[in-house]
């Protein structure tokens, strides 16, 4: 299994930045994609980013040219830099981590933008 510790996150003003980060520690050669996803209240839990670990990265439609994903697997992490928020960003986020038997997730993270 794969364990994952997000950091970051936390209270911002609409166009502004903020820096999630994500560790992965256990089986991490067992992973073949990470990601980060978002779950507003109320609402379903949606793929924000992803990166396979051949560096394939694809993006929710809403955050293509604002939030950047990426990963660096000699330290196991991955990071999701997000420029330009908006309030509809608000929302807590979860790092994932998918294997050919398995799927892991983040304790999640709270993002707000908010003036």
């Amino acid at each position: 299994q794969v364990q994952l510790v997000e950091s970051g996150g936390g209270l911002v003003q609409p166009g502004g930045s903020l820096r999630l980060s994500c560790t992965a520690s256990g089986s991490i050669f067992n992973i073949y994609h990470m990601g980060w996803y978002r779950q507003a209240p109320g609402k379903q839990r949606d793929l924000v980013a992803g990166v396979t670990t051949g560096g394939i990265t694809n993006y929710a439609d809403s955050v293509k040219g604002r939030f950047t994903i990426f990963r660096d697997n000699a330290k196991n992490t991955l990071t999701l830099q997000m420029n330009s928020l908006k309030p509809e960003d608000t929302a807590v986020y979860y790092c994932s981590a998918d294997g050919a038997h398995f799927s892991s997730w983040g304790q999640g993270t709270q993002v707000t933008v908010s003036s």
